[in-house]
C-alpha cells in the first residue's frame, strides 16, 4: 500500500511539472508589469516648416548611433498633392511606420521602382546615408556635410538604404507633415516600436517671417494645409499660420495635459529659442530623452554650428550661423502691421507655449526686453 502511494506521489508531482513549464512563459507574460521594449530606439521629431527642424535634426543625424531621414512624408503629399493635409495623415502615418521598422518596400508606392538612394527626398542631409553600408567614402563616427555627402555619395542604389537602416540602434525621423497626435496613437501601442516624441516649436513671428523669404518653395504645402482658396491673397500667409498654431495647441495638448499611459515619457516639448540660447545643453536633455550620449566630439560641432555667422535664409540651409541673432531677426526686419495680425490668429499658441506678444513697435525692437516666458516641467521635461 505504501508502495502504491508513494508511486502516486511521483505521478501527480511530475504531471504538475509539466503543467507549470508549459504554462510558465504565459504566467510571467501575465505578471511582468509591462511588455519588454524592442531593442531599437524610435524618434520622431515634429515641428511645422521654418521652425529650426533641420537644425534639430542634424543633432540627430550626426550622431554616429543614429539613422536619420529628413521628411520622408514629403513623397506622401508630393504624390498625393490634390488631398488635404488630414487626409494624408494616415497615408503619412503608415509610411513612418514602415521606415522605422527598416522596411523601405514602403517608398514603392510613391517612387519609381527604377530608384537610386538619391531620389529620397533631402537624402544628403542624413549621415548614415554618407557613411558604410551606403557610402564608402567616410566613416561613421565623421561630421559629415550635406555638400560632401552630395558630391561623393548619390551613386549608390537605394538598397542601400534599408541595408544602412538595420545596421543602427536608433532611428530619427524629422517630420512637419502631421498637425495632431492622435493620428500617431496606433505607433505608441505597437509592440514592434519604441517610439518617442521630440515636439519642436518657434515663436511664429520668427515662422513667419522665415516662410516669406520661401513663399515659392512652400506653395504646394501650404495649399495642401488650408486648401489653394484660403491660400491666395494678402490674408494666404495669416490662414497658412492660423492652422500650424492650432495644430501646436493640439500636439501640446495631447502630448502633455491629457496624457494616455502609453505617452508618459514619452512626448518633450522643445522650443528652439530655447535650443539657440543654449545649444549645449538642450542637446544634452535631448540626446538624454534618445538614450543617445552627447560625445565631445559632437559638443564641438554643436558649438560650432551655432556660433558660425550665416543667417540660414536658403531653405534646409543647416550651414554654421549666429543662431541667437538668426532667432531675433524677426524682431529688426518685420513691420509691426504684419506681427499685429500675427499675434491674432496665433495668440492662443502663442500664450500656451510661452511667447509674449509685443503690442508695439518700439516693444518689438527693444531686444533687452524679453519675449519667452520660463514654462514648468512639460517644456521639455516630460521625458524624464
Amino acid at each position: 500500500m505504501l508502495k502504491s502511494t508513494k508511486t502516486i506521489v511521483i505521478v501527480v508531482l511530475a504531471v504538475q511539472s509539466i503543467v507549470f513549464i508549459c504554462f510558465l512563459p504565459q504566467l510571467r507574460s501575465n505578471c511582468s508589469p509591462q511588455e519588454e521594449k524592442p531593442a531599437q530606439v524610435h524618434i520622431l521629431i515634429l515641428s511645422s516648416w521654418r521652425s529650426g527642424s533641420s537644425f534639430t535634426g542634424q543633432l540627430f543625424s550626426q550622431h554616429p548611433e543614429v539613422f536619420y531621414l529628413m521628411e520622408p512624408a514629403w513623397h506622401v503629399w508630393t504624390a498625393m498633392y490634390q488631398n488635404r493635409a488630414k487626409t494624408l495623415q494616415m497615408a503619412a502615418r503608415d509610411l513612418i511606420r514602415s521606415v522605422f521598422l527598416c522596411d523601405m518596400s514602403v517608398f514603392d508606392a510613391y517612387m519609381s521602382t527604377q530608384r537610386n538612394k538619391s531620389d529620397l527626398f533631402q537624402w544628403e542631409t542624413s549621415r548614415a546615408l554618407c557613411s558604410p553600408p551606403a557610402c564608402d567614402l567616410f566613416q561613421r563616427n565623421h561630421i559629415i556635410s550635406k555638400t560632401a555627402c552630395k558630391t561623393l555619395c548619390s551613386r549608390y542604389p537605394f538598397s542601400k538604404v534599408e541595408e544602412a537602416c538595420k545596421t543602427y540602434s536608433h532611428t530619427v525621423l524629422k517630420e512637419v507633415r502631421f498637425f495632431d497626435l492622435t493620428a500617431l496613437y496606433p505607433l505608441f501601442t505597437d509592440p514592434f516600436l519604441n517610439l518617442k516624441i521630440i515636439h519642436l516649436v518657434r515663436d511664429p513671428r520668427a515662422v513667419f517671417h522665415s516662410r516669406e523669404k520661401i513663399v515659392a518653395d512652400l506653395m504646394r504645402d501650404s495649399n495642401i494645409v488650408v486648401g489653394p482658396q484660403k491660400n491666395q491673397g494678402e490674408r494666404g500667409p495669416y490662414n497658412v499660420m492660423q492652422e500650424i498654431c492650432k495644430s501646436h495647441i493640439r500636439i501640446y495638448t495631447e502630448g502633455s495635459q491629457a496624457l494616455p499611459n502609453f505617452l508618459k515619457g514619452r512626448y518633450m516639448l522643445v522650443r528652439y529659442e530655447d535650443i539657440v540660447n543654449d545649444p549645449l545643453a538642450k542637446a544634452a536633455q535631448m540626446y538624454k530623452f534618445a538614450e543617445l550620449h552627447f560625445t565631445p566630439k559632437l559638443q564641438v560641432w554643436v558649438y560650432n554650428i551655432t556660433h558660425g555667422k550665416g543667417l540660414g535664409t536658403q531653405a534646409f540651409d543647416i550651414s554654421p550661423r549666429d543662431a541667437v541673432n538668426v532667432s531675433q531677426a524677426w524682431r529688426k526686419n518685420l513691420p509691426f502691421q504684419k506681427i499685429a495680425k500675427l499675434q491674432n490668429v496665433c495668440k492662443d499658441a502663442m500664450d500656451l507655449l510661452g511667447y509674449r506678444l509685443v503690442m508695439s513697435e518700439e516693444e518689438q525692437k527693444d531686444m533687452a526686453l524679453n519675449l519667452l516666458f520660463t514654462q514648468g516641467p512639460p517644456l521639455g521635461d516630460t521625458g524624464s
